[in-house]
């Protein structure tokens, strides 16, 4: 076995630098002496550090700590203007659109209603424009965006595949006129893949390598990341669950609407009107009957959405009599599909997302974990999702932030 290759000093230097960057992040402004004793770095080599990325652009002096005897130390920030990403998270009825500086602060964002008469390049650029332009920047000083869509884009062909619903994105020639009409470079991720990111980094499934997020929204889906990666299949599809089949359910190729079938038929959010019917528990209308994709798109999707989270919020907050029934024939539902992602994959947690599932609280969580007991041999850690606020928009920048920080950081390149 060969001896292994000592570090260079440009090489020690580097990783030194990436490891004081990663500190700042972590605990925010610090002094050289502290920084110092958190790398293990002599007082000399912390100070040529600072000096280093200073002169870098990559930190920048932000104040002194006060309150011990002799003179106040410098304090050190990441400059957070060192470079910017943006994330953009499309459904059928809008795209979001954020931007965030390189310490993951958002400083601009914009809405925009998606329109199937305009196409989507047009309307991602407009949403993007707009965040940006309200971050007061300009398209040039984003460094890298990242766009959340259902679905997602075979990696063979480039087409997106699993979203008939979002319509006009399913253009073979979609991710090179995108590529054309924007400055900088652009990744795509599936949505729930990035709910999961999210829950990583910032939520539930910190300091976890093998988890399963379990969405449930406009669709079901989940999100599969073993060994601390996600997993995403040969062709992009790993987790879209919706399709699964399931005992007593059509399958997908006999029905007629769009992403129907199997476990959406059974615990899709479409169904909780009707269950609250027959348990007598009246509820707002719904927009349209059958499945949230396919015959019912944009803010009716939404409405969709919010009473059927009420409905289960409802029953969460007072789980007896019609509303626990409620929440126990829910919770049976979502476990039956939930228990095959368990038996095959023996994940240490499942993280519950999405406004649904999390409408139910924790009577809903604790309900599914009893069932899962049941049904399945392993006994998975089951959480509810911890990044409430914009999930998917805040994995689509966490994502950008990852790659661009692995670029911005590495000094060994200056």
């Amino acid at each position: 076995m060969p001896a292994a290759t000592p570090g260079t000093p440009s090489l020690l230097r580097a990783l030194n630098d990436r490891a004081a960057l990663e500190l700042l992040l972590t605990h925010g402004p610090l002094s050289r002496t502290r920084i110092g004793h958190l790398t293990g770095l002599s007082k000399p080599t912390a100070s040529q550090l600072l000096a280093r990325l200073e002169a870098a652009g990559l930190v920048v002096a932000t104040g002194t700590a006060a309150g011990r005897p002799g003179p106040n130390a410098q304090l050190y920030a990441v400059n957070a203007r060192a470079a910017h990403v943006a994330g953009l998270d499309v459904t059928p009825g809008r795209i979001l659109a954020s931007v965030a500086d390189l310490t993951g602060e958002v400083i601009g964002s914009h809405e925009l209603a998606y329109s199937e008469g305009t196409g989507p390049v047009a309307q991602v650029t407009r949403a993007l424009g707009e965040a940006v332009k309200d971050a007061g920047l300009h398209l040039a000083d984003i460094h890298r965006v990242v766009i959340a869509t259902p679905g997602s884009f075979d990696p063979r062909t480039g087409v997106l595949r699993y979203a008939d619903h979002l319509v006009g994105w399913q253009s073979p020639t979609l991710l090179d006129e995108l590529a054309a009409a924007l400055p900088m470079p652009v990744e795509y991720e599936n949505d729930v893949n990035l709910a999961a990111v999210a829950e990583q980094r910032l939520g539930a499934a910190r300091g976890h390598e093998d988890f399963v997020l379990l969405w449930n929204e406009e669709g079901l889906g989940a999100a599969l990341v073993l060994g601390g990666r996600l997993h995403r299949g040969w062709t992009g599809g790993a987790g879209e669950v919706g399709f699964l089949p399931v005992p007593g359910h059509p399958l997908v190729r006999q029905v007629t609407r769009i992403n129907s079938g199997g476990y959406q038929e059974l615990a899709g959010v479409q169904v909780l009107p009707a269950m609250a019917a027959r348990l007598g528990i009246e509820a707002p209308p719904t927009a349209a009957s059958g499945s949230v994709h396919g015959a019912v798109h944009g803010a009716e999707a939404g409405a969709m959405v919010e009473r059927a989270a009420a409905l289960l919020s409802q029953a969460a907050a007072a789980p007896e009599g019609a509303n626990l029934l409620l929440l126990r024939e829910y919770a049976t539902a979502l476990t039956t599909g939930l228990a095959s992602l368990v038996a095959v994959l023996d994940p240490e947690i499942v993280v519950l997302s999405g406004a649904v599932t999390i409408a139910g609280g924790e009577p809903l969580r604790e309900l599914i974990e009893a069932e899962l007991a049941d049904l399945a041999p392993s006994r998975p850690l089951l959480v509810s999702g911890e990044v409430r606020e914009r999930p998917v928009l805040r994995g689509a920048l966490e994502s950008a932030l990852a790659a661009t920080r692995d670029e911005v950081f590495d000094t060994s390149r200056r």
